[in-house]
C-alpha cells in the first residue's frame, strides 16, 4: 500500500464527483442513506447502549454508502443490500469491522466526556411559551466552551477513521493499522481534505440561502417544512457520496482491489 499525496485542487474535484455520482442514483443514494439515520433513530430510544449500539455501527454504514457509490459510478443501481457489505465478506473482515465499530463507540464516547469536563452545566433556555430556535440562542450554543472541546476532540477520531473502513475491508489492513494510515492520509493530503470540507461548507450554506429566499416567497413554516427535510436528507446523501473519491485517490494499492460482494 502507498500513500498518495494530492494537489489541493483536488478537494473541490471531490466534491464536484460526489455530487455528479449522487445526481446518477438520487433516490437510491438518498433512500440507503435514509435507511441507515432511521436505524440510528430506532436505535437511540434505548439508552445508553442503543447509542453505543447505532454509534459502533457507523464505520458499516459509512463502508456501506461508498460501496454504493462505486456501483453509482459504475452505472449501476445500488441496491439496499449493500448496507450490508460490511458483514458480508468473510469471518475474518467481518471481525475486522465489528471491532473498528467498537473502537469508534469508545472514541465517541470519550469525545463526548471531554466535552462534558469544558461544559458549564447550564441549558441554553427557550423563550418562554414557544419551542422557536432564534439566532441569539444558535449563537450562545456555538459559544459555548464544550462544544468546542467537543469538536477539537472529535477532529482526530474524524481524521483516524475517515479512510479506516476502506481499508479494513477492501483491502484486509487489520484496524489499529488503518486508524494510522488514515490518519497520516489525512494530515499528507490536508491542503484537499480543507478544500473538500470549505467546498461542502459552501455548497450548503448556499442551499440554505435559497431555502431562505424560498421561504420568503412561498411563505408559512408548514411548507418549508414539506420542502426543507427532503432537501437536508438530499444533501447530506451527497456529502456521503463524495466520500468514496477521498479514499480512491488517497492511496495506491500493489494488488487489484478486491470487487464488492454481489448485492443479489
Amino acid at each position: 500500500m502507498k500513500l498518495q499525496v494530492n494537489k489541493a485542487s483536488l478537494g473541490w474535484m471531490w466534491v464536484k464527483l460526489g455530487m455528479r455520482t449522487f445526481l446518477r442514483q438520487p433516490l437510491a443514494m438518498s433512500g440507503l442513506f435514509f435507511m441507515f439515520m432511521a436505524l440510528v433513530s430506532v436505535l437511540s430510544i434505548v439508552p445508553i447502549l442503543g447509542t453505543a449500539v447505532a454509534a459502533a455501527l457507523v464505520p458499516a454504514a459509512t463502508l456501506g454508502l461508498m460501496a454504493a457509490t462505486r456501483e453509482a459510478e459504475q452505472g449501476r443501481f445500488p441496491m439496499p443490500s449493500l448496507l450490508l457489505t460490511a458483514f458480508r465478506g468473510g469471518a475474518e473482515r467481518r471481525r475486522g469491522m465489528l471491532l473498528l465499530g467498537a473502537m469508534y463507540a469508545v472514541a465517541l464516547f470519550l469525545v463526548m466526556g471531554v466535552g462534558a469536563l469544558f461544559a458549564d452545566g447550564s441549558p441554553t433556555p427557550l423563550p418562554e411559551g414557544t419551542a422557536e430556535v432564534t439566532p441569539d440562542m444558535v449563537g450562545a450554543a456555538i459559544g459555548r466552551p464544550g462544544l468546542w472541546a467537543a469538536l477539537l476532540a472529535y477532529l482526530p477520531v474524524l481524521m483516524a477513521f475517515w479512510h479506516a473502513p476502506a481499508l479494513v475491508f477492501w483491502h484486509g489492513v487489520p484496524p489499529a493499522k488503518s486508524l494510522f494510515f488514515s490518519l497520516v492520509a489525512c494530515w499528507s493530503n490536508k491542503g484537499a481534505m480543507l478544500l473538500f470540507v470549505a467546498g461542502w461548507t459552501v455548497v450548503f450554506m448556499l442551499t440554505g440561502l435559497l431555502l431562505g429566499m424560498l421561504g420568503s416567497i412561498v411563505g408559512g413554516p408548514e411548507v418549508m417544512q414539506v420542502v426543507v427535510y427532503p432537501i437536508v436528507l438530499f444533501m447530506a446523501s451527497m456529502f456521503h457520496t463524495s466520500l468514496w473519491f477521498t479514499v480512491r485517490d488517497s492511496f495506491a494499492f500493489d494488488a487489484p482491489e478486491p470487487n464488492t460482494p454481489p448485492s443479489a
